[in-house]
């Protein structure tokens, strides 16, 4: 069920990276089709503990944990909210956490969730269906001021100012609604060499802006930092250069802004001990059998003790 659901990308790699003991306390960030917790699972012994997170209903609805195995955990919430879970749930700290920052290969292949172009189906994007903002509404709402901010910043689209133009021309004559409402009032400024990169930049930007994915992230990586115990394993696979820089900013200084701080003696060491100096990445073979884990980065990192 997992692997049709979704193919986990650096499985091996990212969960090796952990270093998991038998009775360790883990989690899984982003349960997506469970092929990380599983293979977490797998390697812990009968006291060990893994806690997966997911706020995709169809990720917990699709869940291939056996419903009595008592080891684990599967929380419906977003994963920047871990430290407040494992604080309520007498859970101090943790031995590793995992976390794939990709969209699930469900969420790109089922077209009525709008996060493919592949598809004209209704502009939707939320990876959390009860949240109230869809890309729809981000199309048809935003400024053209804002609309060229999210997609220069989030897209890092070239000539974002006349995408917006064309969606606010297009808005006033009747509402962009699916995917091929957006795609065809675009079409003056791709063509079918650019289309494919030019779309998904601007998708990206989109899906982004919908699901407040940096601002999770933010709050994931903080969350992550107060509850590793010293020695503990932090490892991330991330998959544009918006959250691999603001993950590696975090890894050397323990914020987003990559600012270390010193001590008074002028003294700078940050809360990690970087584990991979350079990302690992996909080996060619992993890549030409899925394709999604072409641009996958995996950064690794150890809790100061």
């Amino acid at each position: 069920m997992a692997s049709t659901y979704h193919t986990p990308v650096l499985l091996n790699e990212s969960v090796d990276a952990l270093e998991i003991k038998e009775d360790g306390i883990y989690i899984d960030a982003t349960f997506g089709g469970a092929g990380h917790s599983l293979e977490i699972l797998k390697r812990l012994g009968k006291n060990g503990r893994l806690i997966s997170f997911d706020q995709d209903e169809d990720a917990v609805k699709n869940n291939p944990v056996p419903a009595d195995d008592r080891r684990f955990t599967l929380v419906y919430n977003n994963f920047k909210f871990i430290a407040n879970f494992a604080k309520y749930n007498s859970v101090p700290h943790v031995d590793g956490i995992l976390a794939d920052l990709g969209v699930s290969s469900h969420q790109f292949d089922c077209g009525e969730r709008g996060f493919s172009f592949r598809f004209d189906a209704p502009l939707d994007m939320r990876m959390n269906r009860l949240a109230e903002k869809n890309a729809a509404g981000i199309v048809n709402g935003y400024s053209k001021e804002e609309l060229v901010r999210i997609f220069r910043l989030y897209g890092e689209l070239e000539g974002a100012s006349r995408v917006a133009e064309l969606i606010c021309r297009e808005r006033e004559k009747r509402r962009i609604s699916t995917t091929g409402d957006l795609s065809r009032c675009l079409s003056p400024i791709h063509n079918n060499r650019n289309e494919h990169k030019f779309l998904a930049k601007l998708y990206q930007a989109l899906r982004i802006e919908v699901n407040g994915e940096m601002d999770s992230l933010e709050g994931f990586l903080n969350g992550a930092l107060q509850i590793l115990k010293p020695g503990g394993i932090l490892s991330v696979i991330t998959y544009h250069s918006l959250e691999d820089r603001m993950v590696k900013n975090f890894i050397k200084s323990g914020n987003i802004d990559g600012k270390i701080e010193k001590d008074i003696y002028g003294n700078a060491e940050g809360p990690f001990i970087t584990i991979t100096r350079k990302p690992i990445i996909p080996s060619s073979g992993e890549i030409a059998a899925n394709s999604r884990s072409r641009s996958a980065k995996l950064r690794v990192a150890k809790r100061r003790e």
